[in-house]
């Protein structure tokens, strides 16, 4: 799930191969030719077998003797790393990659949030505290707003004090920061301080209903910046 953090030309091969085969590119099945494409990218066959096996670490090729290295199904797929979104994303499937990410937190963030009112410690209320004052602080930095939203959501699944809810943060940070660096790029967005603020006092008042109540308003309020921003993407 952890995005490559490679340096130099290993690190271009790994994100111009994965865009090539997220984006369609190579089909599921095609075998690649390792000495054309590393004459192609101009890098040895060491650096294209490093690059491949990162690749392979994400669902998206695989080798075998007598066949080569080819091209893993869709199903394969790491669909939660973060670059295989970012790839998904900058090669024309971002409706569909932030469409499915509403849907999978319309099903676990508002019963995250009703735990929370009844679970949380004064540490969680600080955790979430912070990162509500660094998301009103953020401005016209989507990055710093995107990684306080992410913030926010990770301390309120912590809050649930549900180990296994906590690390739910693995299923859903990929997508949420992939979606926020959009969204919070975006002029006309819904300002997410309000929505987010409402969330809280709910869970510091220890109000279950209320706190799912306002999660779903939220989530609401996020699937309409989603309109907003995909539509363009969707009319390319």
């Amino acid at each position: 799930m952890a995005r490559y953090t490679g340096r130099g030309v290993h690190y271009q091969v790994v994100h111009d191969l994965g865009s090539r085969i997220v984006g369609g590119r190579y089909a599921p099945g095609d075998v690649l030719d390792l000495r054309e494409l590393g004459e192609e990218l101009d890098v040895s066959l060491t650096v294209l077998r490093e690059a491949l096996k990162v690749l392979t670490g994400k669902g998206l090729v695989d080798a075998r003797q007598k066949r080569g290295t080819f091209v893993r199904p869709r199903s394969a797929w790491d669909l939660l790393d973060a670059d295989v979104i970012d790839w998904r994303i900058d090669g024309g499937d971002a409706a569909r990659v932030l469409r499915d990410l509403a849907d999978l937190r319309s099903v676990i963030e508002p019963a995250v949030a009703h735990r929370a009112a009844g679970r949380r410690t004064e540490a969680d209320l600080a955790a979430l505290d912070a990162a509500l004052r660094a998301m009103a602080e953020a401005g016209g930095d989507a990055v710093a707003a995107a990684e306080a939203d992410v913030a926010f959501h990770r301390a309120l699944l912590a809050a649930t004090g549900n180990e296994l809810f906590a690390r739910m943060d693995l299923l859903l940070e990929p997508g949420l920061r992939a979606r926020d660096r959009l969204v919070h790029a975006h002029t006309g967005v819904d300002d997410p301080v309000p929505s987010h603020r409402a969330v809280l006092d709910a869970v510091r008042a220890g109000d279950a209903a209320r706190a799912e109540l306002a999660m779903l308003d939220l989530l609401a309020k996020a699937l309409a910046d989603l309109d907003t921003v995909a539509a363009p993407a969707e009319r390319r």
